[in-house]
């Protein structure tokens, strides 16, 4: 069952649009990965100064008593006084959130353009993922890593529109077109 050649004319150029958004989408949405991570980075870089601001004042503390700063946080965390005991975990953990945030900033410095998105995931804290989302502005990316992402949109939305939605589509219309052929030719074999 071919379609009149007008309507055949006016689904091209559907598609043809459809296809032309999806590409502009894709280079936009894409290319500010980039972007994100740049700013995600600026706050976590924000977050580990603040955390070393801490841990240099319990440090500070420790030196003014006589100890290292394992040795003063153990100490507190013994103590049988629990507000005390809390304060001995609070270094602990201040300790080991810098550990955690200056190895994800290294990690992310350090990556490659297309390793950089796995490493974000891997390395991800959602509290600061979450505060650079809310405050994020999107940029034009003019970086040559904004340009290979925005490539790499436009490539995956056409190949997911292509290679899913059109295909779908086209097998959907083909199988009606055979069922209704059928239909025709056992109509004609009837009379």
């Amino acid at each position: 069952m071919d379609l009149p050649r007008p309507l055949q004319s006016i689904l091209t150029a559907v598609d043809s649009l459809i296809d032309r958004l999806l590409c502009v989408a894709g280079a936009v949405l894409f290319s500010q990965v980039p972007e994100f991570i740049q700013q995600y980075l600026q706050r976590l870089g924000g977050h580990l100064d603040e955390a070393r601001r801490q841990m240099e004042q319990f440090r500070g503390i420790a030196a003014r008593s006589g100890m290292t700063l394992e040795q003063l946080a153990a100490r507190s965390q013994a103590s049988a006084e629990d507000s005390v005991a809390r304060l001995g975990q609070l270094i602990h953990d201040t300790v080991e959130r810098v550990d955690v945030l200056a190895a994800a900033d290294k990690a992310l410095r350090e990556a490659s353009i297309l390793d950089r998105p796995i490493v974000f995931l891997r390395h991800v804290d959602l509290s600061i993922a979450r505060s650079t989302a809310a405050i994020f502005k999107p940029a034009v990316p003019t970086t040559l890593e904004g340009m290979i992402y925005a490539g790499a949109g436009v490539l995956l939305i056409l190949a997911l529109y292509h290679g899913a939605v059109r295909y779908s589509l086209r097998r959907a219309w083909q199988r009606r077109a055979e069922r209704a052929k059928s239909a025709d030719e056992i109509g004609d074999a009837e009379h």
